[in-house]
């Protein structure tokens, strides 16, 4: 089916009026959630198609993830969907205010491709909850589970209500060509701004889930061992091709290298000797992607780590220190497993560090000092974050998650989703029983005294 047509379509379904009542959309829910167990071991598969990834990650960071937020909308959306009342002004008497939601209509979701199957779902969740139909473009890069959410959507709903868009750059495009009335898009910070461009013809909301470089922050008064372990697993988690990883390390000069022996231990721990022969280890998703992180290695001092297997497509979990912030691993979001080193003598310097860069998708910060902490956390801007962990504030409804600046806009899980996915229209039920005059002309002084008592 065309794009044009098929966003046509969708625009006369939403017209009808079937995607309002709560009704509509827990049964949808439901669909996508039967659909999603029914498919499991397919998307499964999929996942170790496109990433090498084995079920136990792929169940914990894409369908296991899915799962839950279908779980906790369809328990929290009736409350909701309820109307908020809200204060009245005195001078509005008698009145009663309200704010209510409503969707926005035909929304586009563009997904990336290194959590191919969470980062399609997660948002299309919050769409159906708040009312609208949807189009969704997984990446073409990860083909596999692609499809696989193709099948999905097909067995799940109508096109007219949900469809799939698959393809390429042509297809990326085409949509972006359309007037849609919102477009939620994760991925880098280039095609970003070219969403952005685009929805500007028609004044279209957007939320960009963007990226950058996530720093780590390590002090003298940790607990070393303990954030060694999880800094390594945040890492090289999906082999490092997750969004909000730490992209690099600032550790304070005095325990720079007890920290480094420790975070070697728990490298060999989880991957071991020759993690290239680790079954559960990812791949990269292709070779452009292999030879621009493999290509970063050439400067400065690798620790452990710091070879691949082209064929493949594995690179080693990889320390790398003797660099400096003009180093070409420090110009980009590097999106593999490597993690490189720079030090710091007082955490002064390690926020100035941090603050004259761009924004942070996330920022990690390991200390057990509490004025470190207040610090930290009250002079750096970031989209979210730990303390003494990492990547684990992406993993609840309860919060939202989203970038800030140049790591993105807008925010989403749980209620977030439904917000971001909603209008907010405010609406004032006047009486018609009794009218004050004070606002009608003409005016007098009288007027003018009791309208300044009671605005």
């Amino acid at each position: 089916m065309e794009i044009e047509k098929l966003v046509r379509r969708q625009r006369r379904f939403f017209g009808k009026g079937c995607t309002m009542s709560r009704a509509f959309r827990i049964q949808a829910l439901d669909r996508l959630e039967k659909t999603i167990k029914k498919n499991e071991g397919e998307i499964r598969h999929a996942l170790y198609q496109d990433l090498h990834k084995s079920s136990f990650e792929s169940y914990m960071t894409e369908v296991g993830m899915v799962l839950s937020e279908l779980s906790f909308v369809k328990r929290h959306l009736k409350t909701w969907m309820k109307d908020k009342t809200v204060p009245t002004p005195l001078a509005q008497f008698p009145a009663k205010s309200f704010v209510t939601h409503e969707p926005y209509g035909v929304v586009l979701v563009m997904a990336p491709w290194n959590y191919p199957f969470m980062l399609c779902l997660d948002p299309l969740i919050g769409a159906i909850a708040a009312g609208n139909c949807c189009i969704l473009k997984p990446s073409a890069y990860s083909e596999h589970v692609s499809a696989v959410i193709a099948k999905i959507i097909r067995q799940a709903f109508p096109p007219e209500f949900v469809a799939v868009v698959e393809g390429g750059r042509a297809e990326n495009q085409e949509l972006l060509e359309q007037r849609f009335d919102y477009i939620f898009f994760t991925g880098g910070v280039t095609v970003g701004r070219l969403v952005m461009e685009k929805a500007a013809r028609y004044l279209t909301p957007v939320t960009l889930e963007l990226g950058g470089k996530s720093p780590c922050i390590v002090d003298s008064t940790a607990n070393l061992k303990m954030a060694a372990k999880r800094l390594v697993f945040g890492k090289y988690l999906n082999s490092g091709q997750t969004c909000v990883a730490p992209d690099y390390l600032l550790v304070q000069e005095s325990v720079k290298e007890e920290f480094l022996v420790y975070v070697k231990h728990y490298i060999r721990q989880m991957f071991g000797e020759a993690p290239l022969k680790n079954p559960d280890y990812p791949r990269m998703i292709n070779e452009k992607h292999y030879r621009r992180v493999m290509e970063l290695l050439r400067e400065g001092q690798i620790e452990i780590g710091g070879y691949g297997d082209e064929k493949r497509l594995q690179i080693a979990p990889t320390v790398l220190t003797g660099i400096t912030e003009e180093s070409p691993v420090m110009q980009e979001e590097i999106f593999g497993p490597v993690i490189p080193v720079l030090t710091f003598k007082e955490t002064a310097e390690a926020v100035g560090f941090v603050k004259e860069r761009e924004k942070p998708l996330a920022l990690y910060l390991f200390t057990r000092d509490k004025r470190t902490e207040r610090k930290v956390l009250r002079n750096l801007s970031f989209g979210g974050g730990c303390v003494n962990d990492t990547i684990i504030h992406l993993a609840t409804p309860h919060m939202g998650f989203g970038g800030v600046g140049g790591s993105g806009m807008g925010s989403y899980h749980g209620r977030e989703s439904f917000e971001t996915f909603s209008h907010k229209k405010s609406v004032v039920r006047k009486s018609d029983m009794i009218d004050l005059p004070i606002r009608y002309q003409p005016y007098t002084e009288g007027k003018e005294w009791l309208l300044r008592r009671f605005l």
